[in-house]
């Protein structure tokens, strides 16, 4: 017996004073008595592409054992939770960023391609964004590019290639570099709208408190419609707008610098744990919502002058990095990196407790988590640390180390990569193949 129902689009939104919120995949708009392989909750991936600054040191990151079922190094330890859906994969290395230093690491890390030297752009489309023409049409925002810094620092542009390849590691292009957004009152306002024009937001904000208030009307009616599951779902996914919310107002009462300096954008947490934490939950609530499918997040810049104050390191980064097989400063970085992959796990987390169909947003996931430097005080760039997490739709076999011969291209990862989120390509970059075992 076939059961009929009204059901909700997937495209449906609420809708308030220039404000149009993306919602949740609710069971409403799966309609009755269908396959679900034949509606909105059919698996598909979602990629994500997370980039820190400056290598590893590879000793703390490369696990002692190869093969399945294999102990997690020093940096990985806070990946333990998700180890069936991780893939830590040696021996890649990237020759394209050879040479000047900083200026080409962050951009070739998803090109896999030497730019022409010159003061313009010209390299060749990342990997990102072969998979955004291919499955991101369908989603607002064919990709998602944010950071937590607005670029690397006058040190990592370079006399024979410009500034093109620090800042990003995003090209639509050859010749067109994706700009990351690193403040997260814009993001939010990227994702969700307020006004067309800075007079009519702030009137907007002047009158409304939050997003919610704009669209509390149209809430109000939907959720009258909805069953108590999603109704639950509903109220859930409000609450974490909500919550973004506060913590944005909050950063922006304590960032004073914008009466000074106006320049400066407000909405900055002054706090780097805050400050990672916000952009991360920025990038679940743009899954979750299925404003995108694919996100890129550097997570710090090249030649970054951040302080790490909250694991123990006043010292800016960038100078850390250059350790000179110091211990003090190798042990001051691994905390840098293992306070980073702590934080990814906590996004990770949270992925994995998010529905998404048949899934989770973890288990339809396919993100790498890497550098493409290897030692930073070498300034080189094999071999990489390379980890790829997530269930792929059943695609990545996961709890494994996987070691290739070494200076194996780390395009051939990315081939992979991309086969597996069902965007086939023959090459991609300096690729010699496919790695066929994740």
């Amino acid at each position: 017996m076939f059961i009929t129902r009204k059901h909700l689009s997937r495209r449906t939104l609420l809708r308030g004073a220039g404000v149009s919120m993306a919602l949740p995949l609710l069971d409403a708009m799966i309609p009755a008595a269908t396959a679900l392989g034949a509606t909105a909750a059919a698996r598909k991936p979602r990629l994500g592409f997370i980039y820190f600054p400056h290598g590893a040191i590879m000793e703390q990151w490369t696990p002692a054992a190869e093969g399945r079922g294999f102990p997690l190094s020093p940096i990985l330890t806070p990946l333990k939770e998700f180890q069936q859906q991780l893939t830590i994969i040696s021996g890649l290395g990237n020759p394209v960023a050879d040479g000047p230093v900083h200026s080409l690491a962050p951009a070739t890390w998803l090109s896999c391609t030497r730019p022409q030297k010159g003061q313009e752009p010209n390299m060749a489309p990342t990997c990102d964004q072969i998979a955004a023409l291919a499955i991101g049409q369908d989603t607002p925002m064919p990709s998602l590019e944010i950071a937590t810094e607005s670029g690397g620092g006058g040190g990592s542009c370079d006399r024979d290639f410009g500034c093109n390849y620090t800042s990003t590691i995003s090209y639509r292009s050859a010749n067109t570099p994706l700009p990351m957004e690193y403040n997260p009152r814009k993001l939010f306002q990227r994702l969700f709208g307020r006004g067309d024009s800075p007079a009519e937001r702030t009137e907007l904000n002047r009158q409304y408190g939050s997003v919610l208030d704009m669209v509390a009307e149209d809430a109000a009616s939907l959720n009258a419609r909805l069953g108590q599951r999603d109704r639950a779902m509903l109220g859930d996914y409000m609450d974490t707008v909500r919550e973004l919310e506060r913590r944005m107002q909050k950063a922006a009462s304590q960032d004073l610098s914008s009466l000074a300096l106006p320049q400066v954008p407000v909405g900055i947490p002054d706090n780097t744990d805050e400050y990672l934490n916000l952009m991360f939950d920025m990038a679940a609530l743009a899954w979750q919502a299925n404003l995108t499918r694919i996100t890129n997040f550097m997570i710090a810049a090249e030649v970054s002058g951040r302080t790490y104050n909250n694991v123990q390191v006043p010292d800016a980064f960038h100078a850390v990095s250059h350790h000179g097989n110091d211990p003090d400063k190798k042990a001051k970085l691994v905390r840098i990196q293992t306070y980073h992959t702590q934080v990814f796990a906590k996004w990770l987390k949270r992925l994995a407790a998010t529905p998404d169909g048949e899934g989770s947003l973890l288990d339809n996931a396919i993100i790498l988590y890497g550098s493409n430097m290897s030692n930073s005080d070498a300034h080189n760039h094999f071999p990489l640390p390379t980890a790829l997490v997530g269930g792929g739709c059943g695609r990545l076999k996961g709890n494994q180390h996987l070691r290739y011969p070494d200076h194996t291209p780390m395009a051939n990862a990315l081939v992979a990569l991309l086969d597996r989120a069902g965007v086939p390509v023959e090459k991609l970059g300096d690729s010699t193949g496919m790695i066929s075992e994740i």
